[in-house]
């Protein structure tokens, strides 16, 4: 039977890391140009052609991951996830939020047009 004690929470200094961090701002604003010019025209394709939703996610998830090497090339680990739905009305929501080291980030940005919604997330993880 648990007592309900916990062991004493190790106090953080106020002082920000000696780490460099990664600029999320910057690839927010990237990732939200990428998403308006690469989908604005997009339409749902037939089932035939689903293909180009898969080229799509793929594209988008390259160029990001492309943009965090252009502002950080090293010290970080990157994680780029894409996701295009058809948008039947239902609306589109991302959450995420890192609980990790000071120095990793997590960036997101959602695009939605009359067919389709898209959800970019990307980590930048540091690594040393």
């Amino acid at each position: 039977m648990a007592s309900g004690l916990r062991s004493p929470q190790t106090p953080r200094s106020s002082a920000s890391s000696p780490r460099p961090t990664f600029d999320s701002d910057l690839l927010r604003a990237y990732i939200k140009k990428l998403l308006q010019t690469t989908l604005h025209s997009a339409t749902w394709p037939e089932p035939r052609e689903r293909d180009k939703v898969k080229s799509w996610m793929k594209e988008i998830g390259e160029r990001v991951k492309e943009r965090m090497l252009e502002i950080q090339p090293k010290g970080f680990k990157y994680i780029v996830m894409t996701q295009i739905n058809e948008n039947l009305g239902q609306g589109g929501r991302a959450d995420m939020v890192c609980h990790w080291e000071d120095s990793d980030v997590v960036t997101q940005e959602v695009y939605a047009n009359d067919a389709i919604i898209c959800i970019c997330v990307a980590f930048a993880v540091r690594t040393v």
